[in-house]
Protein backbone atom coordinates (compact mmCIF):
# COMPACT_ATOMS: atom_id res chain seq x y z
CA UNK A 1 0.00 0.00 0.00
CA UNK A 2 0.62 3.74 -0.46
CA UNK A 3 1.87 6.29 1.82
CA UNK A 4 -0.67 9.42 3.04
CA UNK A 5 0.06 13.05 3.88
CA UNK A 6 -3.06 14.76 5.69
CA UNK A 7 -1.18 18.33 5.07
CA UNK A 8 0.14 19.35 1.77
CA UNK A 9 2.47 22.77 3.52
CA UNK A 10 6.27 23.04 3.30
CA UNK A 11 7.27 20.29 5.55
CA UNK A 12 5.22 17.79 3.56
CA UNK A 13 6.62 18.58 0.37
CA UNK A 14 10.06 18.43 1.70
CA UNK A 15 9.41 14.94 2.68
CA UNK A 16 7.62 14.00 -0.55
CA UNK A 17 10.71 15.28 -2.15
CA UNK A 18 13.07 13.63 0.12
CA UNK A 19 11.10 10.28 -0.32
CA UNK A 20 10.70 10.08 -3.96
CA UNK A 21 13.99 11.33 -4.33
CA UNK A 22 15.82 8.69 -2.84
CA UNK A 23 13.84 5.54 -4.52
CA UNK A 24 11.47 5.08 -1.00
CA UNK A 25 8.29 5.43 -2.86
CA UNK A 26 7.22 6.33 -6.33
CA UNK A 27 5.05 9.07 -6.72
CA UNK A 28 2.13 7.18 -7.71
CA UNK A 29 2.11 5.41 -4.81
CA UNK A 30 2.00 8.75 -2.42
CA UNK A 31 -1.53 10.24 -1.44
CA UNK A 32 -1.98 13.90 -0.41
CA UNK A 33 -5.36 15.51 0.77
CA UNK A 34 -4.98 19.66 1.94
CA UNK A 35 -8.34 21.33 1.58
CA UNK A 36 -6.29 24.07 0.41
CA UNK A 37 -7.24 22.41 -3.63
CA UNK A 38 -4.44 24.79 -4.83
CA UNK A 39 -1.85 23.62 -2.77
CA UNK A 40 -2.64 19.82 -4.32
CA UNK A 41 -3.15 20.81 -7.62
CA UNK A 42 1.10 21.95 -6.86
CA UNK A 43 1.90 19.17 -5.26
CA UNK A 44 0.39 16.82 -8.34
CA UNK A 45 2.14 19.03 -11.41
CA UNK A 46 5.42 19.51 -9.39
CA UNK A 47 5.89 16.01 -7.83
CA UNK A 48 3.37 13.86 -9.62
CA UNK A 49 1.49 12.58 -6.48
CA UNK A 50 -1.86 11.46 -5.96
CA UNK A 51 -4.53 13.65 -4.44
CA UNK A 52 -7.00 12.31 -2.24
CA UNK A 53 -10.75 13.91 -1.83
CA UNK A 54 -10.69 13.65 2.13
CA UNK A 55 -8.13 12.98 5.03
CA UNK A 56 -10.48 9.75 5.43
CA UNK A 57 -9.97 8.57 1.91
CA UNK A 58 -5.89 9.07 2.21
CA UNK A 59 -5.93 6.53 5.39
CA UNK A 60 -7.92 3.88 3.51
CA UNK A 61 -6.15 3.61 0.91
CA UNK A 62 -2.37 3.95 2.80
CA UNK A 63 -1.10 1.92 5.56
CA UNK A 64 1.38 4.74 6.49
CA UNK A 65 -0.01 7.81 7.06
CA UNK A 66 1.89 11.27 7.85
CA UNK A 67 -0.10 14.17 9.84
CA UNK A 68 1.18 17.11 8.53
CA UNK A 69 -1.07 19.87 9.62
CA UNK A 70 -0.28 22.50 11.70
CA UNK A 71 -0.71 21.86 15.95
CA UNK A 72 -4.02 23.59 16.32
CA UNK A 73 -6.11 21.82 13.54
CA UNK A 74 -4.66 18.39 14.27
CA UNK A 75 -7.68 17.24 16.75
CA UNK A 76 -9.88 18.54 13.74
CA UNK A 77 -8.28 16.55 10.90
CA UNK A 78 -7.76 13.25 13.22
CA UNK A 79 -11.62 13.37 13.65
CA UNK A 80 -12.12 13.12 9.96
CA UNK A 81 -10.21 10.15 9.39
CA UNK A 82 -9.71 8.27 11.97
CA UNK A 83 -12.67 5.47 11.20
CA UNK A 84 -10.00 4.50 9.07
CA UNK A 85 -7.71 3.76 11.04
CA UNK A 86 -6.81 0.11 12.62
CA UNK A 87 -3.83 -1.56 13.98
CA UNK A 88 -2.23 -2.16 10.75
CA UNK A 89 -1.51 1.27 9.71
CA UNK A 90 1.42 3.30 11.16
CA UNK A 91 1.28 6.99 11.92
CA UNK A 92 3.63 9.15 11.69
CA UNK A 93 3.01 12.81 13.31
CA UNK A 94 4.99 15.94 12.76
CA UNK A 95 3.14 18.40 14.65
CA UNK A 96 4.99 20.23 16.85
CA UNK A 97 4.22 20.18 20.73
CA UNK A 98 1.73 17.92 20.52
CA UNK A 99 2.77 14.77 22.87
CA UNK A 100 1.97 10.81 21.90
CA UNK A 101 -0.61 11.08 25.27
CA UNK A 102 -2.37 13.98 23.49
CA UNK A 103 -2.03 12.00 19.71
CA UNK A 104 -3.72 9.09 21.11
CA UNK A 105 -6.61 11.00 22.68
CA UNK A 106 -7.63 12.15 20.03
CA UNK A 107 -7.84 8.65 18.10
CA UNK A 108 -9.66 7.12 21.22
CA UNK A 109 -8.62 3.80 20.37
CA UNK A 110 -5.11 1.86 20.21
CA UNK A 111 -3.00 3.34 17.25
CA UNK A 112 0.65 2.64 15.98
CA UNK A 113 2.26 6.40 16.58
CA UNK A 114 5.41 8.06 15.99
CA UNK A 115 5.84 11.52 16.82
CA UNK A 116 8.89 13.29 14.93
CA UNK A 117 10.12 16.86 15.49
CA UNK A 118 12.30 17.92 11.90
CA UNK A 119 13.41 21.11 11.31
CA UNK A 120 13.32 24.04 8.96
CA UNK A 121 15.91 22.80 7.21
CA UNK A 122 14.23 19.77 5.72
CA UNK A 123 13.46 21.71 2.60
CA UNK A 124 16.64 21.58 1.34
CA UNK A 125 16.52 18.03 2.17
CA UNK A 126 19.22 19.23 5.37
CA UNK A 127 17.14 19.01 8.45
CA UNK A 128 18.16 16.92 11.75
CA UNK A 129 14.88 15.01 12.85
CA UNK A 130 14.33 13.67 15.91
CA UNK A 131 11.32 10.42 16.45
CA UNK A 132 9.58 8.70 19.84
CA UNK A 133 7.09 6.46 19.48
CA UNK A 134 4.40 4.81 21.50
CA UNK A 135 4.41 1.17 23.01
CA UNK A 136 1.71 -0.14 20.26
CA UNK A 137 4.80 0.41 17.74
CA UNK A 138 6.33 -3.52 16.51
CA UNK A 139 9.10 -4.08 15.63
CA UNK A 140 10.79 -2.48 12.45
CA UNK A 141 8.04 0.58 12.94
CA UNK A 142 10.76 3.02 13.92
CA UNK A 143 13.40 2.37 11.80
CA UNK A 144 11.07 2.88 9.04
CA UNK A 145 10.19 5.55 10.07
CA UNK A 146 13.81 7.13 10.50
CA UNK A 147 14.38 5.89 7.16
CA UNK A 148 11.46 7.96 5.93
CA UNK A 149 13.01 11.28 7.69
CA UNK A 150 16.59 10.48 6.50
CA UNK A 151 15.31 11.14 2.66
CA UNK A 152 15.33 14.75 4.18
CA UNK A 153 18.84 15.08 6.35
CA UNK A 154 19.29 13.24 9.52
CA UNK A 155 17.54 11.52 11.75
CA UNK A 156 17.67 10.09 15.31
CA UNK A 157 15.64 8.10 17.79
CA UNK A 158 14.93 9.36 21.06
CA UNK A 159 12.96 9.27 24.08
CA UNK A 160 9.42 11.55 24.53
CA UNK A 161 11.48 13.21 27.33
CA UNK A 162 13.89 14.79 25.13
CA UNK A 163 11.52 16.33 22.64
CA UNK A 164 11.89 19.72 24.89
CA UNK A 165 15.41 19.71 24.23
CA UNK A 166 15.60 18.58 20.77
CA UNK A 167 13.12 21.86 19.95
CA UNK A 168 15.57 23.55 21.49
CA UNK A 169 19.07 22.70 20.38
CA UNK A 170 17.49 21.85 16.83
CA UNK A 171 14.22 22.83 15.83
CA UNK A 172 14.46 26.52 17.17
CA UNK A 173 18.26 26.71 16.53
CA UNK A 174 18.12 27.45 12.77
CA UNK A 175 16.96 31.44 14.00
CA UNK A 176 19.87 31.17 16.30
CA UNK A 177 22.35 30.60 13.31
CA UNK A 178 20.43 33.13 10.68
CA UNK A 179 20.97 35.76 13.40
CA UNK A 180 24.69 34.89 13.50
CA UNK A 181 25.21 34.90 9.74
CA UNK A 182 23.03 38.09 9.45
CA UNK A 183 25.47 39.72 12.35
CA UNK A 184 28.54 38.57 10.77
CA UNK A 185 27.64 39.69 7.64
CA UNK A 186 27.18 43.12 9.63
CA UNK A 187 31.16 42.80 10.28
CA UNK A 188 31.99 42.23 7.21
CA UNK A 189 30.04 44.88 5.46
CA UNK A 190 31.66 47.53 8.28
CA UNK A 191 34.80 46.00 6.86
CA UNK A 192 34.20 47.65 3.69
CA UNK A 193 32.84 44.39 1.67
CA UNK A 194 29.05 44.53 -0.39
CA UNK A 195 26.01 42.96 1.57
CA UNK A 196 25.73 40.29 -0.89
CA UNK A 197 29.15 38.96 -0.85
CA UNK A 198 29.26 39.37 2.45
CA UNK A 199 26.11 37.17 3.38
CA UNK A 200 27.16 34.61 0.90
CA UNK A 201 30.49 34.38 2.30
CA UNK A 202 29.09 34.33 6.03
CA UNK A 203 26.63 31.42 5.35
CA UNK A 204 29.21 29.45 3.32
CA UNK A 205 31.58 29.51 6.47
CA UNK A 206 29.25 28.13 8.92
CA UNK A 207 27.94 25.67 6.32
CA UNK A 208 31.35 24.50 5.65
CA UNK A 209 32.09 24.34 9.44
CA UNK A 210 29.16 22.56 10.19
CA UNK A 211 29.75 19.75 7.63
CA UNK A 212 33.72 19.92 8.69
CA UNK A 213 32.64 18.60 12.07
CA UNK A 214 29.71 16.48 10.86
CA UNK A 215 31.90 14.60 8.48
CA UNK A 216 35.32 14.36 9.80
CA UNK A 217 33.70 14.04 13.73
CA UNK A 218 36.40 15.84 15.37
CA UNK A 219 34.83 17.71 18.69
CA UNK A 220 34.23 21.19 17.52
CA UNK A 221 36.72 22.72 19.92
CA UNK A 222 39.43 20.49 18.15
CA UNK A 223 38.56 21.98 14.92
CA UNK A 224 38.49 25.66 16.74
CA UNK A 225 42.06 24.88 18.28
CA UNK A 226 43.20 24.22 13.97
CA UNK A 227 41.92 27.52 13.08
CA UNK A 228 43.71 29.62 15.67
CA UNK A 229 47.25 30.24 14.75
CA UNK A 230 49.20 32.02 17.39
CA UNK A 231 48.85 35.73 18.01
CA UNK A 232 47.10 35.46 14.76
CA UNK A 233 43.45 37.19 13.68
CA UNK A 234 41.36 34.30 14.32
CA UNK A 235 42.31 33.95 17.86
CA UNK A 236 42.13 38.21 18.32
CA UNK A 237 38.44 37.22 17.43
CA UNK A 238 37.97 34.64 19.66
CA UNK A 239 38.78 36.61 22.74
CA UNK A 240 36.53 39.06 21.79
CA UNK A 241 33.34 36.39 21.68
CA UNK A 242 34.89 35.13 25.02
CA UNK A 243 34.85 38.48 26.42
CA UNK A 244 31.56 39.40 25.50
CA UNK A 245 30.08 36.12 26.59
CA UNK A 246 29.09 34.19 24.00
CA UNK A 247 29.02 31.08 25.32
CA UNK A 248 27.25 31.31 27.77
CA UNK A 249 24.40 33.82 25.55
CA UNK A 250 24.24 30.51 22.94
CA UNK A 251 23.55 28.07 26.16
CA UNK A 252 20.91 30.30 27.26
CA UNK A 253 19.59 30.49 23.87
CA UNK A 254 18.82 26.95 24.19
CA UNK A 255 17.91 26.48 27.44
CA UNK A 256 15.54 29.18 27.49
CA UNK A 257 13.55 27.45 24.29
CA UNK A 258 13.88 24.38 25.81
CA UNK A 259 11.50 26.33 29.06
CA UNK A 260 9.07 28.28 26.62
CA UNK A 261 9.00 23.93 24.99
CA UNK A 262 7.94 22.70 28.40
CA UNK A 263 5.64 25.28 29.12
CA UNK A 264 3.42 24.87 26.04
CA UNK A 265 3.31 21.81 26.25
CA UNK A 266 1.86 22.37 30.53
CA UNK A 267 -0.68 24.63 28.73
CA UNK A 268 -1.90 22.04 26.16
Amino acid sequence: MGIGFIGGGNMATALIKGITGGGLYAPSDIFVYDPNEEAMNRLKSELGVQSASSGAEAAKLCDLLVLAVKPQVLETAVAELRDQIDGEKLIISIAAGKTIKEIESYFNKPIRLVRVMPNTAALVQEAMSALTGNTNLREGDLERAKALLEACGRAEIVPETLMDAVTAVSGSSPAFVFLMIEAMADGAVACGMPRAQALTFAAQAVYGSAKLMLETGKHPGELKDMVCSPAGTTIAGVRELEEGGFRGLAMDAVIEAFERSQEMGKQV
